[in-house]
């Protein structure tokens, strides 16, 4: 269940446009056509799904503070955790670079159709930003890693099919002249990511317990014994009182 949560929480809830507004210059410039948006999002997901669980390996065993304990326990004290921008970065550009390599190799007109923007998802923000959610999240385990890296991607990929396929049916609508462009983008985006975050309760359902459940019992029981104890005090009190005026 814990891998299932994670799972939808960071497509629909997290999503890294909708939500945190993260790898918005790609997600504009490359969403004209579906087919180099689908292209750029399957290189998210392959680059999310490698990076994060490669830097969480990084983190535990290099970054963290006390981290190198394993190296021997005169080096626990040590905190390399000003070293993470430097080594996050590193492990994603090396991924992109293989990924360029690949896409070239064998699709020259999705790598040309991508053009610059393939190489920049090295300094992509929605790239970094897993990997530094992963460690401010502090995710316990390398699968739930692996996992937050996969559905972080795929909630990106889904984020750009969507507005590519939304923008191109859009270029045959009378669409005002001023709002034509970025400005018509922009509204749907937001929009759209209103849509997104309605998937906000699909998690969290409703926090009371339905009647008859054992928490229920537990605090109606809870309830009886302070309105109990009320009634002996506001007794004591009284008698005490009559005391007083006797005397």
């Amino acid at each position: 269940m814990e891998h299932l949560e994670l799972f939808f929480k960071s497509i629909f809830i997290d999503n890294m446009v909708f939500s945190v507004f993260l790898g918005m210059c790609s997600y504009l410039a490359v969403s004209k056509k579906v087919s180099t948006a689908v292209g750029l999002g399957a290189a998210v997901i392959f680059v999310l799904g490698v990076t994060v669980p490669l830097n969480w390996l990084l983190d535990q065993y290099l970054l963290k503070d006390g981290a190198l304990a394993w190296l021997g326990p005169e080096y626990a004290e040590y905190d390399l955790g000003f070293l993470s921008f430097i080594l996050f970065i590193a492990t994603i550009a090396t991924m992109v670079q293989l990924v360029e390599i690949v896409v070239e190799k064998f699709s020259p007109a999705l790598y040309n159709s991508l053009g610059i923007f393939l190489p920049l998802i090295a300094v992509n923000c929605a790239i970094l930003g897993g990997s530094l959610f992963m460690q401010t999240r502090e995710i316990p385990n390398i699968g739930l890693a692996f996992n937050y890296g996969i559905s972080s991607g795929i909630g990106w990929f889904l984020a750009i099919l969507a507005i590519a396929a939304i923008r191109e049916k859009i270029r045959y609508s009378n669409v005002p002249a001023p709002l034509r462009g970025l400005g018509i983008t922009f509204i749907i985006t937001g929009l759209m990511g209103i849509g997104f975050q309605s998937f906000g309760g699909m998690l969290t359902g409703d926090n009371e317990p339905p009647e008859g459940t054992e928490t229920t019992t537990v605090k109606a029981e809870n309830k009886e014994e302070k309105e109990i104890k009320k009634e002996i005090e506001d007794k004591e009190k009284a008698v005490s009182y009559n005391e007083v005026i006797n005397k």
